[in-house]
């Protein structure tokens, strides 16, 4: 088999399309969270702490001026961004939280699936009926 033709064969596995589709809607879904956690959440909690950006926390390690913007804080040299991190952590439990939800809700439907009615065993077969035949027939 050619180098190419198993290449074929093993991207248009049904695995591995699928882990591609995972990957493509995990980076959306991650977008959709970190505009969630910026743009809805971080306000809401800098209101609440009194009108501050967490975004902009840090500590200056190179000597920078007191007041500087974290963008220009790193431009003029290390800083430790403590309030980036903070963001970043508060990002991964709203994420784990929401999977946690929909994995919750994932396992409440499958368990509400009705239970497949049992199969009819298979008949059995004409020679296994025959023998239990004679063998009652000889215990007689």
């Amino acid at each position: 088999m050619s180098f190419f033709s198993e290449f074929k064969e093993f991207a248009v596995k049904g695995n591995v399309v699928d882990l591609a589709v995972g990957v493509i809607i995990g980076g959306a879904f991650g977008k959709i969270v970190d505009s969630l956690v910026n743009d809805l959440i971080m306000p809401l909690v800098g209101k609440v702490v009194g009108g501050l950006d967490f975004s902009n926390y840090y500590v200056a390690l190179a000597g920078q001026q007191a007041g500087l913007t974290l963008a220009d804080a790193k431009k003029a040299g290390a800083v430790f961004a403590y309030g980036s991190f903070l963001t970043v952590a508060l990002n991964f439990m709203i994420l784990a939280f929401i999977i946690f939800l929909m994995i919750k809700q994932i396992n409440r439907i499958k368990k509400e699936e009705p239970a497949a009615a049992p199969a009819a065993p298979a008949p059995t077969p004409e020679d296994i009926v025959l023998l239990r035949e004679i063998r009652d027939s000889l215990k007689q």
